[in-house]
């Protein structure tokens, strides 16, 4: 069986910040930092070589592949901010909560696993915080410490 390549680094993730171009993906960078701190409670921690992320919880595939994992994170990509909300996919009723709350998110899109966003200033910070809150919660439940 293959590692997981992301996995906690221990670069020091002000460190990462400080390198993420442009100016504008590191102000905003900065900016999810706080609210993702803020929201979940926990300090951040830098995930492969470009993932932040927050917490993290333990899982075992029906396959009987297991491993380790953020509970939410975001990556500040050039192109756009990559949000991992984990809680959307493992609870059915959180999930629909979420995407009824993307509606008044704001400019986004989404993939299999994240929300893509442009830029900060497109979407609604408090919107967000609620997203990020509703997915902790549902990782606490299903992944308790």
């Amino acid at each position: 069986m293959t590692e997981a390549k992301t996995v906690p680094t221990g670069v020091p993730v002000d460190e990462f910040i400080d390198g993420v171009e442009p100016a504008s993906k590191r102000e905003d960078a900065r900016a999810l930092l706080e609210v993702f701190e803020r929201v979940t409670g926990q300090p951040a921690t830098m995930w492969g070589p470009s993932i932040i992320g927050f917490g993290q919880y333990h899982y075992t595939y029906d396959s009987g592949h297991s491993g380790t994992s953020m509970r939410s994170g975001f990556s500040p990509r050039k192109a756009r901010h990559s949000l991992y909300f984990m809680g959307r996919y493992v609870d059915e009723a959180t999930g629909k909560k979420v995407d009824r709350l993307l509606d008044t998110l704001g400019k986004h899109k989404t993939g299999a696993s994240c929300v893509y966003v442009n830029k900060l200033a497109d979407i609604d910070l408090a919107v967000l915080e609620e997203i990020i809150a509703l997915c902790w919660d549902a990782m606490n439940r299903v992944y308790p410490d």
